[in-house]
């Protein structure tokens, strides 16, 4: 759009703005509704078990129609897998909007924590470790589901693929062509696939932050080899 001070030249312009606008407001919506049918459904599967929730009770949850349901998802296994597709395709952006001269794996480091593993909040009460380990076991049992573990790694190569992209407008290369923007997101994936099984298989419980920053302080050093003895 041409503008001089910032303001659309004509009214046809200002209108197609105005449309744009609401436009973006309405795929706003949708995203929110869509996170929310995902989260809902993890979250009553975890507190009922994967074959006590239906789709109804789901929508119910979330405030709208099973109908509504079905327009973002035709399983509770794809809802639930939405959630890490979200978060993975976030990653994603933040890569994006990293510096263009910082070190590659730095922002892909500074991507990853920011979306798995936050810093908690000052003042935060004390982790129950209990509560962790029912809440972590609950969560096993709804990502053992074979259906949600179909959607889940169909979910892991499509993030993949974007994150590739992304790899390879930083680095150069040609994600179709080329192998490294593509074993770099497998290799990302991998990493944090494997801290989350870590840290939902644990016992006793540990925090998720420092294996998210181990995973991939060992990717950044090419994984080298533990001295022998060592963890």
């Amino acid at each position: 759009m041409d503008t001089t001070d910032g303001l659309p030249e004509t009214a046809e312009a200002a209108e197609a703005a105005g449309a744009a606008g609401a436009e973006g407001l309405r795929e706003r919506k949708k995203r929110q509704t869509r996170a929310a049918l995902s989260q809902a459904t993890i979250a009553l599967s975890v507190r009922r078990g994967w074959d006590d929730v239906r789709i109804e009770d789901i929508a119910a949850a979330v405030n709208v129609s099973e109908r509504t349901f079905r327009n973002y998802f035709s399983s509770k296994a794809e809802a639930v897998a939405a959630t890490h597709l979200d978060r993975m395709l976030r990653v994603t952006r933040r890569l994006e909007a990293r510096p263009a001269d910082e070190p590659l794996w730095e922002s892909i480091r500074t991507s990853v924590q920011a979306e798995f593993a936050p810093e908690p909040p000052e003042g935060s009460p004390p982790v129950d470790s209990a509560g962790v380990k029912r809440h972590t076991e609950a969560i096993w049992k709804v990502l053992s589901e074979p259906a949600v573990q179909g959607e889940v790694m169909r979910a892991d190569l499509e993030a993949q693929v974007l994150l590739a992209a992304a790899i390879g407008a930083r680095t150069g290369t040609d994600p179709q062509a080329d192998l490294y923007p593509k074993l770099v997101a497998a290799s990302v994936g991998a990493a944090i696939g494997t801290a989350l099984t870590h840290w939902l298989r644990a016992d006793p419980p540990v925090p998720l932050g420092p294996l998210i920053s181990e995973v991939l302080e060992q990717l950044t050093a090419g994984l080298p080899a533990p001295a022998r003895g060592g963890s």
